[in-house]
């Protein structure tokens, strides 16, 4: 089977190759029938027809076939703008840190506040303020690129909770003492 350029479609043992744990995984043959795939799409071609021309068992392979290139075409842009987002917070970082090294003196009405030695008073507060910034920069870093993992909470443990949340509002409502009397 061809394509309509005469170039020979992927055979099937290339486009299902598998990892170290028996798994599918993509590789040139699969990514250059996905776009093939995208290609007839836009061109108005239904998925069946597209299953047919590309040798996938169900339109549902094709379905799948576009979504991927789809996403391989947004992963080159979208990883452009993370990659300015994370030069955006290094900067940021970088100027934070600046401000950590530097000592900063109390100052009030205009005059800087000495101690009884006569030396400045040193104000830490702004150091502090500074620690919070970067912190938040290092989670905005985190949620960027997706480094923190997903909490995950227990069906069962959320039902449980649910159940003793109730038997409590149950126990301590004012309005069951007053029916029961």
């Amino acid at each position: 089977m061809t394509t309509n350029d005469d170039t020979p479609n992927p055979t099937p043992s290339e486009l299902r190759m598998r990892d170290g744990r028996h798994r599918f995984t993509r590789n040139p043959a699969t990514a250059t029938n996905d776009a093939r795939a995208a290609e007839l799409r836009s061109q108005h071609w239904t998925y069946q027809q597209i299953a047919d021309e590309l040798g996938y068992r169900s339109k549902s392979g094709a379905i799948d076939a576009v979504q991927r290139a789809i996403r391989d075409a947004c992963a080159g842009p979208a990883q452009a703008l993370i990659d300015l987002e994370v030069t955006r917070l290094e900067m940021v970082t970088d100027e934070v840190l600046e401000i950590l090294q530097r000592d900063h003196v109390v100052v009030s009405h205009g005059k800087v506040i000495k101690d009884d030695e006569g030396n400045p008073l040193l104000d830490d507060g702004i150091k502090l303020q500074a620690v919070d910034r970067y912190l938040r920069a290092r989670e905005s870093f985190r949620k960027l690129l997706g480094l923190d993992a997903p909490s995950r909470v227990s069906v069962d443990a959320q039902q449980l909770g649910d159940e003793i949340l109730g038997l409590l509002d149950r126990a301590t409502d004012p309005a069951d003492d007053d029916a029961s009397t």
